[in-house]
């Protein structure tokens, strides 16, 4: 049996290496990403993981069915780069990694909101022209707050409980309710939320439904002085009628990890070049707007775990056993 693992880092190597002794499995790794001019060379291969942004060309599904592939697993949460239906229609199971570490994300959505509140990133830009004023900067303390959470899964519910540990009031808005988060959250509509909390936090899956979730309308919703996080995805925010409500002073500040498009800019060294994006351009010339480049998935337990549940699910299908992680 041997896997391949495509578009593999240097900080993966270990997790890989471990995983390959302890099953005794060959698991070959490339850099490259999985293409129409690259599914080629997977022939020979038992067992497929990938970990991409950009999309996997249609072309492709009857190249892997030929090769005798019978899955694809990525190791991502998200499966978006996927076509779900070209997939089965040439016998391909489709399985992800829906929750590889919710700390990791959980914690950068805390990180991301403590920032915000706190001015930080303001005073920063300040400090940098040796500018040391903080008059008209006054910080909210987080249990004085009320957190909002839309998607409140593994992720969102990390969230919500590290918010209430520190005393912060939480609501939140899913489509299944939760009775082991009863006594974090109080579930409300989504327009609820939106207009009653200070700092709304997005933890949804990406989907039709999620599709610009947060448009002009749901923006409009949100108190002048509220902040706005994204650590999901980020075609669920209209990044347009984000840019507009920012300039417009309609909400306070925003912290982003994700962005639509982050695939021709994020995890690309791009010092002394022209951005390849004019909305990106726009919130980095925003002291209010915090943004990093996907990082919400990147610690030591979050890459360690999609590593191994990646590989355990192929191992799975290998056998023809039932994957838990299979999505339709």
């Amino acid at each position: 049996m041997k896997i391949l693992m495509l578009s593999v880092r240097d900080d993966e190597q270990k997790a890989i290496k471990e995983w390959s002794q302890r099953n005794n499995i060959q698991v070959d790794t490339v850099e490259w990403d999985l293409h129409e001019n690259t599914a080629v060379k997977i022939v020979g291969y038992d067992g497929l993981v990938i970990q991409q942004r950009s999309k996997v060309e249609a072309s492709v599904y009857p190249i892997l069915k030929k090769a005798g592939l019978k899955q694809i697993s990525t190791r991502t949460a998200g499966f978006d780069m996927v076509d779900l239906d070209a997939a089965h229609e040439n016998g391909l199971q489709v399985t992800n990694v829906p929750a590889y570490s919710p700390r990791s994300v959980a914690e950068l959505a805390l990180t991301h909101t403590m920032r915000l509140i706190r001015n930080l990133e303001i005073f920063d830009k300040r400090i940098e022209k040796q500018d040391y004023r903080w008059a008209g900067l006054q910080a909210k303390e987080v249990h004085s707050l009320t957190i909002g959470i839309i998607g409140a899964g593994r992720i969102g519910a990390t969230t919500a409980r590290l918010f209430k540990a520190l005393g912060a009031e939480v609501i939140a808005n899913d489509l299944k309710e939760r009775t082991d988060l009863r006594d974090i959250v109080t579930y409300k509509s989504k327009e609820e939320v939106l207009a009653e909390a200070d700092v709304v936090c997005l933890h949804v899956d990406l989907n039709e439904t999620s599709y610009k979730l947060i448009d002009e309308k749901a923006l409009s919703l949100m108190k002048p002085t509220a902040f706005l996080v994204n650590e999901c995805r980020g075609p669920v925010v209209d990044t347009d009628a984000l840019i507009k409500a920012l300039e417009q002073k309609k909400i306070a500040g925003a912290a982003l990890d994700t962005l639509t498009g982050e695939e021709n800019f994020f995890n690309f060294d791009l010092q002394g070049k022209q951005l390849p994006s004019k909305q990106l351009i726009k919130l980095r010339e925003m002291d209010n707007v915090i943004v990093t480049p996907h990082i919400g998935f990147y610690t030591n337990i979050a890459v360690k775990n999609m590593v191994d549940i990646s590989l355990d699910d192929v191992l799975t299908i290998l056998k023809g056993e039932h994957c838990v992680h299979q999505v339709s």
